[in-house]
């Protein structure tokens, strides 16, 4: 922690193993008691004892790291700052807080366009407000600990905690709505205070949730993302809109708070995207519901206090679907982590539901209309991984960027090989082009009405979704290319490019694969064409 003032000359003292200080971007870190804790040994800490090494440091380190070491800091070069005898009145408006047009680290193309001075239809003063508190709760939250939670496959329940408190859970299980009657506004740091809030409940849109999303996913990580987001963005959402007024009040506020979590069941082994034909049957008895069935690849299936279970209580096909709420301590519940390429910290898991008894009061909706439940909250979940998705290919090419400007071969920087600026190139375009897209269909999801929306906007989220999925695919790998050899390792300069190569197929598969998507948006769009505009087919 930062506790004093120093001249770059006072650290030359401090060059020995027992007393061991560095300079690394303007600040002083006493090192003395971490040489031996070093992954690269201490004698590399030695070497630049009492010196600046911020050139050393940026040649092998991501700036993050600075953050999960912050404990370390003890002071910054440079002279204190004079008193002055009347300290800055405080405002009470949080519009003064962030009124600006630009923000960021103005990395070309590393944030959206009206990070960047761009005039934009779609956001106003509680975007910007959303998109300040965003940034600087994942820079110190998340993203100092990603490394260390991927590496131990679990999210912190404690993370839980700390978004319940803000209000970013109810933003998330929302679908662009605050479920205001089941969590505590007032107590939530977005939204507390009404008018005067960071956000105005009144106010929220699908951009605030837009932008939360777009925020979260600046930590590189599929993981953390699935593991705070997954199962409550796609498990939550049918009991919301769907289940009875005693279920909602049973589940949905413990989910909100951080106490509970969520996850949806609907993958078979033998059955991915044919949702229609899954074999988990739910026999009627007296006392409610016998389950028997496994399902697979499910996101918080480890972790998850509830499932929310796509399961056949009537004939074949989608006529006989229902979605039933299973509960963790119910007996012949287990579930197993599987060991994926990707998403480490989201807890995937295999489930075996075995006699398993629910009574009939967790029954969401009406039995056999779960397969429109599960269609209805589609788009969602689809929409959800485009926003994950694109950000992630942005960062990809931020981090490539970045690491391009500093980085020399042949005596040239990479960013001015021409080679390598045509892949930053064709990065950027793709990025720009599916984040304009998906502010469009965003901006559909708040215009058009409700009894539309599954008709209209099915076919180009569909399609949507492959072209994001696509997109970060391409990013992965250029970026990939231009660190080398550090993009093949985990951990330092190269860990998020590393990691969000591992994680491409977990995006391009889940919520119906990129093959599906594609003929899906196709053949729905056609049908749309020529039934609703008359189109001369």
């Amino acid at each position: 922690m930062t506790t004093g003032y120093y001249q770059a000359s006072q650290i030359a003292a401090h060059s020995s193993e027992n007393d061991c200080w560095v300079i690394i971007h303007d600040k002083v870190y006493d090192v003395t008691n971490f040489l031996n804790d070093h992954p690269g040994g201490k004698k590399i800490l030695l070497k630049n004892a009492g010196q600046d090494a911020t050139k050393q440091f940026d040649a092998f380190h991501n700036a993050g790291v600075l953050e999960k070491y912050g404990a370390l800091c003890i002071g910054v070069i440079g002279e204190a700052p004079k008193e002055s005898g009347t300290a800055p009145a405080a405002s009470d408006d949080p519009v003064d807080e962030d009124d600006e047009l630009q923000f960021g680290e103005m990395i070309p193309f590393g944030d959206p366009s009206w990070y960047q001075q761009w005039g934009s239809p779609y956001y106003k003063e509680s975007h910007r407000r959303l998109r300040r508190f965003m940034r600087a709760f994942v820079d110190t939250e998340i993203m100092p600990h990603v490394h260390e939670w991927d590496e131990a496959k679990q999210v912190p329940m404690s993370l839980f905690g700390k978004c319940a408190e803000h209000g970013i859970l109810a933003s998330i299980a929302g679908h662009g709505k605050l479920p205001t009657e089941y969590f505590d506004v007032e107590a939530s740091t977005l939204f507390k205070g009404g008018a005067k809030a960071i956000v105005d409940p009144a106010e929220f849109d699908a951009f605030h949730s837009f932008i939360i999303g777009d925020e979260l996913a600046r930590c590189g990580s599929g993981g953390v993302l699935w593991g705070l987001c997954g199962g409550l963005g796609i498990g939550l959402p049918p009991i919301i809109v769907n289940g009875s007024e005693e279920l909602k009040r049973r589940i949905v506020p413990d989910c909100l708070a951080g106490r509970k979590t969520i996850c949806l069941a609907i993958t078979e082994p033998q059955a991915g995207s044919d949702v229609a034909n899954l074999t988990t049957v739910a026999n009627e008895s007296n006392d409610g519901y016998i389950i028997n069935g496994e399902k697979k690849w499910i996101t918080n299936g480890t972790f998850a206090d509830f499932f929310t279970v796509a399961c056949r209580t009537g004939g074949d096909g989608m006529g006989g679907v229902s979605l039933i709420v299973i509960e963790r301590g119910m007996p012949g519940v287990s579930t197993r982590q599987m060991q994926c390429s990707g998403v480490w910290s989201s807890g995937t898991a295999y489930i075996n539901f075995e006699d398993v008894l629910v009574p009939k009061t967790n029954l969401v909706g009406k039995e056999n209309r779960g397969f429109k439940y599960i269609v209805e909250n589609f788009n969602h979940e689809r929409m959800g991984i485009v926003v994950q998705a694109n950000r992630l290919a942005r960062v990809c090419l931020e981090e490539a960027i970045k690491y391009g400007s500093k980085r020399k071969t042949f005596g040239v920087k990479l960013v001015n090989h021409p080679v390598l600026r045509n892949k930053l190139a064709h990065m950027s375009r793709q990025i720009e082009a599916t984040h304009a897209w998906t502010e469009n269909v965003i901006y559909q999801t708040m215009t058009m009405p409700e009894d539309l929306q599954m008709i209209k906007l099915g076919g180009p989220i569909a399609l949507l979704k492959a072209q994001a999925t696509q997109t970060l695919e391409y990013c992965a790998r250029e970026a990939s290319q231009i660190f080398g050899g550090l993009a093949y390792t985990r951990g330092g300069q190269g860990e998020k490019v590393e990691r969000i190569y591992r994680e491409v197929r977990a995006y391009a598969i889940p919520g119906g694969s990129e093959e599906i998507m594609l003929d899906l948006g196709m053949r729905q769009s056609i049908k749309v064409a020529s039934m609703m505009y008359g189109a001369k087919l």
